[in-house]
């Protein structure tokens, strides 16, 4: 069976849990941990949390769809931080909700303990202006104003938002991921790999932190802005990111 098939057939197994549902959870201390694997593992995964997870369900679909710009200045501030390994460090994102055609206006902090913290105002769409308290919101938050930083990379995907029973943490799981450089014009995908990020309330035991141990998915970074970034625009720096891409396509391919 085709492996998109199967994922989808695996999710109309979990029990469903509404966005308003979602809304009751609160990770007052909450942690975050990526990790990065296939489709084939994800299939796995998704057969082993049957019974232990629900499965958010938005729109008739428990497949979302998100695009999202990301801004930087002309000399890839943010980028060239994240790249240089400093906190703490920002980025600057728009972000739509294809589904309901709801747009932010982000930024994610993460500050030296490794915490990552996001601010955000809603605005009409991806074309963002000075209107609405974007330019205040901006200066607050990064010290720079729109005429600073520029739309650079976009990307698109789907997501799966998994929660546990006893609701101290979330999974999503990003699949998909294409993207589009603004400034090269370059386009580029990750083919079958697979960026998961568990955040959950402290240390409390987490159901799929012994599965993912069991499949020998391994708790590994991913930034789609920087991934994409490298695999768009080959006049950046990416001494960083070289080895990470060599694993990530062989993750993919495998």
């Amino acid at each position: 069976m085709e492996i998109d098939t199967r994922i989808g057939n695996l999710l109309t197994n979990l029990e469903p849990i509404t966005l308003e549902e979602m809304m009751d959870i609160r990770l007052m201390n909450r942690t975050d941990t990526k990790f990065v694997t296939n489709k084939e593992t994800l299939a796995r995964l998704l057969e082993l949390a049957q019974g232990k997870y629900y499965a958010q369900f938005t729109d008739g679909s428990k497949i979302a769809n998100y695009m999202t710009t990301y801004w930087d200045t002309d000399d890839h501030h943010f980028y060239m931080e994240h790249h240089n390994g400093r906190t703490p460090r920002q980025k600057v994102r728009v972000r739509t909700y294809m589904d309901s055609n709801v747009t932010f206006l982000e930024v994610k902090t993460k500050n030296n303990h490794g915490r990552t913290g996001k601010k955000r105002v809603e605005v009409p769409g991806q074309q963002i202006t000075g209107e609405g308290g974007n330019e205040e919101f901006l200066r607050e938050k990064v010290h720079l104003g729109l005429a600073d930083i520029h739309p650079t990379v976009r990307n698109r995907f789907h997501r799966i938002t998994l929660v546990n029973y006893g609701k101290t943490e979330r999974l999503t799981i990003d699949f998909d991921v294409r993207f589009h450089n603004l400034e090269t014009e370059k386009d580029a995908d990750v083919g079958a790999l697979v960026i998961i990020e568990l955040k959950r309330d402290g240390n409390v035991y987490s159901p799929v932190l012994g599965i993912l141990r069991q499949l020998r998915v391994k708790p590994s970074g991913f930034s789609k802005y920087c991934i994409g970034s490298v695999m768009t625009n080959k006049g950046l720096k990416q001494n960083l990111f070289k080895q990470k891409l060599v694993k990530f396509r062989k993750l993919a391919n495998s």
